[in-house]
């Protein structure tokens, strides 16, 4: 919500209480000094000489600010047309929406905070950015710290002797968000599947001794990180891991 300026005072009225203020200032004055209160008294002028003389002085007080005002305003405004049109656009759209007051002073300083970088058009202080960051692992010692599985779906579509499960896994290692395809392929068409608990690289495997792991890498992965990825896999996993990039 805007800040607007606070609405400008009324034109001078006279009141009783104006003018009997008035009068008790004079008063106070030939107080004050009493051996030339006569003096005093004769350089005073009436009250109602003073409430004209106050109404007249309100006026030009108005006329003044106003004068000033206006220039200001044209001083800022200059200084908005000489900036380039789709910037321009982006600042007066901006300047719409911001939380300051709405007067020259303000309006002036907005720009010359733009100028000097403090205040970023595209993204600006008082409009709450979330920091989105990837979750980067880039010196990882296993691989449950440099991954996690985010997909689980059964493969080859057999009963469960015959069927195993397929994972996917999604990580960063510095270069980038990277997503492994994990499958269990048999070595002799004879084999068979079957569920058991005591793996760690993933929640069902192959319990015997003719199968291996393929680790299919999907992103753009170095050489130096895909042997990392091979690696942790090994120490993870009892049996062969063969990690090899999506084709």
């Amino acid at each position: 919500m805007r800040f607007r300026r606070a609405p400008r005072p009324t034109p001078f009225e006279q009141t009783a209480r104006k003018r009997a203020a008035f009068l008790r200032k004079q008063r106070r004055e030939r107080d004050s000094l009493p051996l030339f209160s006569s003096q005093i008294a004769a350089e005073q002028h009436g009250v109602a000489q003073e409430m004209s003389r106050r109404a007249q002085q309100w006026t030009q007080t108005e006329q003044i600010w106003r004068d000033q005002r206006a220039s200001r305003w044209r001083e800022a405004r200059d200084r908005l047309f000489r900036l380039r049109k789709p910037f321009r656009d982006v600042v007066r759209l901006l300047w719409r929406t911001c939380p300051y007051p709405a007067d020259p002073a303000s309006f002036a300083d907005f720009l010359h905070q733009i100028a000097v970088g403090q205040i970023d058009p595209h993204r600006p202080p008082w409009i709450y950015h979330e920091q989105v960051t990837a979750r980067v692992t880039p010196n990882p010692t296993t691989f449950d710290e440099a991954f996690r599985k985010i997909g689980q779906r059964k493969v080859n579509g057999g009963p469960k002797t015959t069927s195993a499960d397929e994972y996917t896994f999604c990580g960063n290692l510095g270069a980038g968000i990277l997503f492994l395809i994990s499958r269990v392929r048999l070595i002799e068409p004879n084999e068979s599947f079957y569920t058991c608990s005591n793996h760690r690289l993933r929640d069902s495997h192959v319990g015997r001794s003719g199968h291996w792991v393929e680790i299919i890498v999907r992103g753009d992965c170095t050489d130096h990180e895909l042997a990392l990825i091979e690696r942790l896999a090994r120490a993870a996993d009892s049996r062969p891991v063969l990690v090899r990039r999506a084709s």
